[in-house]
């Protein structure tokens, strides 16, 4: 038998007398402990599903690796690149790459009778994932995009509709500018879409890659580029020095030299400012990790003060300093459990109602999302489980060495 466990069981379960103050001494160290594991786990989740929902949104405009003319990803310029088949049978071929789709951007101004707005088309083929925008369409379909002939239909957003006072099924008058020369071109609005990522949905425009082609004065073999999308973001690294190795610095027919470059870094901004919600996250673990802690050693202090004349019993029954230290850390592991079993049941049932209601709302032009986005990632819930009880079983050990300057004596006369 487990001695100091059996004393720890009898102590914990002992209701004794009402007017102990180690009673409310143990609820507030189990709500302490439960408050501090529950926000540590929302926190944690709430962030990740921030940060995650955030780069899908950006990965879905492009993709994760950018394959372009060097000189277009260095000065952001619509300098054309060749990509035929033999290219896209290359980059298809490249380990980690999952899909592979051309794209042609040109700048245009869609005008109406009361507004004007700039934008950038972004032409797209039969190969384009449409994924990504089915999930944020408003109204409308995703016309079916060709790279040999024009529909003259195009996809908006909502913001651009808004402001421009555009409708489904309306047409609309876009203008091109080259060289002093003005193009003008009618088109019809099939589909509005809506990701509340400000930065993408004030510019962008769908429509076919013959259309950018052409507008562009460009062969039928020249695009912007080429994204690429890879099997596991974690990868992404890897995947784009397996591009750099078989694709950068390369020549296309016309003279031309490829280059890549990341999602990361081409919107380096976004994703310097999602990395920096992980500090928020570390800072918010310490301070609950140290409120847990806290409350803990306190009630632990109070329990031994309360329990002194049980000590001197012991000690003079002959138990050692040893025994009676495990007895109330044992005691005090009795506290803790309780407090992280009711921590997950509110930081779990909390998250659970969020992601399946939304009751919690943002605005979206401030966070690019309508409700606060969590995310199950149950191994780290499962660390921050360990590592909580873990640091504050630690931190009991410490102050549970007062045992060991209660003598026996002068312990019978305390009351």
């Amino acid at each position: 038998m487990n001695f100091p466990l059996f004393i720890a069981r009898r102590i914990y379960n002992d209701k004794g007398d009402k007017r102990q103050v180690s009673r409310p001494a143990i609820r507030i160290a189990i709500i302490g402990v439960a408050i501090g594991l529950a926000v540590m786990i929302i926190s944690v989740s709430v962030v990740l599903g921030f940060k995650h929902t955030i780069r899908d949104k950006v990965i879905g405009f492009g993709s994760h690796v950018t394959v372009a003319n060097f000189m277009a990803l260095q000065e952001e310029r619509p300098n054309p690149i060749c990509i035929d088949d033999s290219m896209m049978n290359v980059l298809k071929g490249i380990e980690g790459v999952a899909h592979v789709q051309r794209y042609a951007m040109k700048q245009g101004i869609l005008k109406t009778d009361e507004d004007f707005m700039g934008v950038m088309f972004k032409g797209v083929s039969e190969e384009f994932d449409t994924t990504f925008i089915h999930e944020n369409m408003v109204e409308g379909v995703i016309p079916k995009f060709s790279s040999t002939a024009s529909s003259n239909k195009i996809l908006i957003s909502k913001m651009t509709a808004d402001k421009l006072r555009l409708k489904l099924g309306d047409k609309v008058f876009t203008y091109f500018i080259d060289n002093n020369d003005v193009r003008a071109r009618k088109f019809d609005i099939v589909g509005i879409y809506q990701t509340n990522l400000t930065k993408f949905d004030k510019l962008i425009c769908f429509c076919d890659l013959y259309t950018s082609v052409k507008l562009n004065g460009w062969a039928e073999d020249q695009v912007s580029g080429a994204e690429l999308s890879v099997n596991d973001f974690e990868q992404l690294d890897n995947v784009e020095s397996n591009v750099v190795r078989k694709v950068n610095r390369t020549l296309d027919k016309y003279g031309e030299t490829f280059s890549s470059a990341t999602v990361e870094q081409m919107n380096p901004q976004i994703f310097t400012w999602l990395d920096l919600l992980d500090l928020n996250v570390w800072i918010i673990l310490a301070l609950m990790v140290c409120v847990a802690g806290i409350t803990m050693i306190s009630g632990l202090l109070i329990i031994i003060l309360e329990r002194t004349n049980m000590i001197g019993v012991m000690k003079a029954l002959g138990a050692r300093n040893r025994t009676i230290r495990h007895t109330f850390l044992w005691f005090a592991v009795f506290i803790i459990g309780w407090g992280m079993f009711w921590g997950n049941v509110v930081g779990l049932g909390f998250l659970a109602l969020q992601y399946y209601t939304g009751i919690v709302s943002l605005d979206p032009t401030t966070y690019y999302v309508k409700t606060v986005p969590v995310e199950f990632n149950f191994l780290i819930i499962l660390a921050i489980n360990v590592v909580t009880f873990i640091v504050s079983v630690l931190a009991l050990i410490a102050p549970s060495y007062l045992i060991s300057f209660i003598h026996p004596a002068k312990s019978m006369r305390y009351e």
